[in-house]
Parts: C-alpha cells; structure tokens; sequence
C-alpha cells in the first residue's frame, strides 16, 4: 500500500495536478457565485477595507487586488526565472528562437483586437473594448497545457508561458495608454521604479549574488510599481530577469509547490467568482460579445500562427527545436484563454454595467471553449507519432 507520504509527493509531481485543481476550483466558484446568496461568496473576494491614514492608498485595499497583484507577483517571478534559464541556455538561447514569442504575441494581439474593432465600429458605446480580447491567461493556459504535458514537446511550455508573459506586458502597456486616466498615473513613482531597476542590472553586472538584498530591493519595486499605476507583477518579472542566472533553479524549485498549489488555486477561486446574467441568451447576442468572441476564439490563433509563420519564411526568426506548426496552431488555441486581464480590461473599457456584465461572460464562455478545443486538438496530433508531417516545409 502507497504511503501517504508517497501519494502526496506523486501529485506534487504531476504536471497534470496544477491543471485538474484549477479546474475543479474554477468549477466550484462558479458554482458557488450562482447558487442562492452567491452573492455572499463574490462579496469575500471583493471585501474591502481602509488602511491606517500613513498608509493611505499606497496598498491593495481588498481581497481581489491582494490576490492578483501579491500573491500573483510569485507566479510571474517564478514564470520570469524559467523564461530566462531558457533565454540562457534552453529552448529559446538563439536570438532567432527567442523572437518567435515575441511575434507570435504581437500576432495574437493585434489579431483579436482588429476583429473586434471590425465587429464594434461606428458604435461609441462598445467600441472602446478592442483590448478585451488582447490578452492571454497565463496561469489559466499553462495550467490547461500541464493537463496533456506527456502529449506535446517540452519546449512548447515554454512558447507559451514566453507569448503569455509578453502579450500580457504589451495588455499593460495598453491599459496604462488607454485605458488609465493621466490621474492614475504617477511619474514619480514610476521614475522612482526605473531607477531601482537600473540599480538591479548593475548589482547582476557586478555578480552581487546576495539572493536576500535582490529580494528585498523586488519588495520595493513591487511597492514603486504599484503605486504608478502600471500592473504590479510586472515588477517581479522584471526582477527574475536580474537574478543571478547560477540562483535561478535552486529559487524555481522553492516556489513550485507554494505557486502551483496554494497561489493558482487562490487565484482561479478568485478570478471566476462571476455571476451569470439573468438574461443570458441577449448577453451573447451582442456586437461586444461576437467582437470579444471572435477576437479570442479566432483572432488568438490566426495571429499567433501567421505572423511567426511569415517571420520564419522571411528568416528573421525560426521555430524552436523538436515544435512543429501544429503545435502553434494548437497553443494558438490555448491562448484564447483570456480570464483575468480581460475581464480586468471588461471593467476598464465599460462605464455601463450591462455592457460590462456582457464582456465578462463573454470572455468566460470563449475562454472555456478555447481551452477544450486546444486540448482536444492537442492530443488529437499527440497521438500521431509521426510528428515530422507536422512542419510546413513549404507553402
């Protein structure tokens, strides 16, 4: 008989465990923000209270932003030390591999956004939701990939959390452009965070390997980068870039289990406490919804695929070793998981709550239906061994 010990240990292990517990907590919050006094259970994540007067605004004030601008910055730290060891030595070390995410995540924004706009023009009202459907749920994505990790080569992980990681940066730069009033900015604080990142780099230039002191320094540009008004977990992506490279494994391994099972699960508990409309059908048969829809659903991995594409023809950049193009295609899928920065970007874009309420369970259905069709089709060209037939050599 297996021990407890054992057991605990082989799902620790298990790549699929992260995936199968976000989706049973994404199940039971929905589930609970649906049922009678769900209203209770969607009012937890939103409670919110007032910090001492020296405090002020300067830290998240509720439940919701705690999660995903503290609890959130150990997963894009950690997710930021796989993607340099990759940059360094793995999958992505070649300048041309290390572009390929870089235009796959330009594609799978500009792509969904322009289908959007296409189904919301000439409409004020609407029209102001193109970056709805821009970005990728990182968490939510990998965690779905995790789900059929055996089926498909290991640099696709990587791809994925590389594109996700960048199109989420670019959703950022968007919101704090677009989307963010000049009153919530602040240049001070932002001026404040880039020379404490200057301060970084030189400490990695000089081979301070102190891992304490570059902690403690992330602590502050956390608190900087919050208080700019930019998205906070940029700041702990930005960190993992200027830890020293010989520390990087040894910190991934410490945060694997307290990310994968204590953050994510938080966080997919939190990021789909929604309830559903009462009037559901017109909920989806509207302009923001099509857009939201086809933007995530199709946008995500027509873009995703043809510009990468059309960069290896050009030979600007090439495919990582042992990914074919269907693999693209299928984390192209993947990527219309759009869950949390949509539905952020949902109650940005929208003043009227009814068009709100539409943009958010329009994402949740088309992030649903993305998520099984990738992995449908992921295992679908997993079972076929003959994986060569997969690379377009030609067109």
């Amino acid at each position: 008989m297996q021990s407890k010990e054992g057991l605990l240990s082989k799902i620790v292990n298990d790549s699929r465990s992260v995936g199968i517990i976000l989706i049973l907590c994404t199940v039971f919050s929905l589930i609970f923000s649906n049922i009678s006094n769900g209203e209770n259970y969607i009012g937890f994540w939103n409670y919110a209270w007032e910090w001492p007067s020296w405090i002020g605004e300067k830290l998240p004030h509720d439940i919701m932003l705690i999660v995903n601008d503290i609890l959130m910055a150990f997963f894009f730290f950690m997710v930021g030390l796989e993607i340099k060891r990759e940059l360094k030595v793995g999958e992505l070390s070649s300048l041309k591999q290390a572009s390929f995410p870089v235009f796959a995540a330009v594609g799978g924004v500009l792509v969904p956004a322009g289908l959007y706009a296409i189904f919301n023009s000439g409409n004020p009202d609407t029209s102001h939701g193109w970056g709805i459907p821009m970005a990728t749920d990182i968490a939510f994505a990998l965690g779905i990939l995790a789900l059929i990790a055996k089926r498909v080569p290991l640099g696709l992980k990587v791809i994925l959390a590389a594109l996700a990681i960048i199109d989420d940066l670019m959703a950022i730069v968007v919101i704090a452009l677009f989307y963010t009033g000049e009153e919530s900015l602040s240049l001070l604080y932002l001026g404040l965070s880039i020379a404490l990142i200057a301060i970084l780099v030189a400490m990695n230039m000089k081979k301070v390997r102190n891992i304490s002191l570059y902690i403690i320094l992330g602590v502050l540009l956390w608190y900087l980068v919050y208080n700019s008004g930019v998205h906070a977990t940029l700041a702990a992506v930005v960190l993992a870039f200027t830890i020293p490279m010989e520390k990087a494994p040894k910190l991934e391994q410490k945060l694997h289990i307290p990310v994968s099972f204590i953050v994510l699960p938080i966080f997919a508990l939190a990021n789909t406490a929604i309830a559903f409309p009462s009037d559901f059908g017109a909920a989806l048969n509207s302009n923001v919804s099509h857009g939201i829809m086809a933007g995530l659903m199709l946008g995500k991995p027509i873009g995703i695929f043809l510009l990468p594409f059309l960069m290896v023809k050009l030979k600007i950049s090439s495919l990582p070793e042992g990914v074919f193009w269907k693999h693209i295609l299928g984390i192209g899928m993947l990527s219309g998981i759009g869950f949390t920065m949509s539905i952020f970007i949902s109650g940005l874009a929208f003043e009227d709550e009814t068009y709100m309420d539409i943009a958010k369970i329009s994402v949740l259905i088309a992030s649903l239906i993305s998520a099984f069709i990738g992995v449908i089709y992921l295992i679908i060209i997993g079972n076929n061994k003959k994986q060569s037939e997969g690379k377009i050599k030609s067109i």
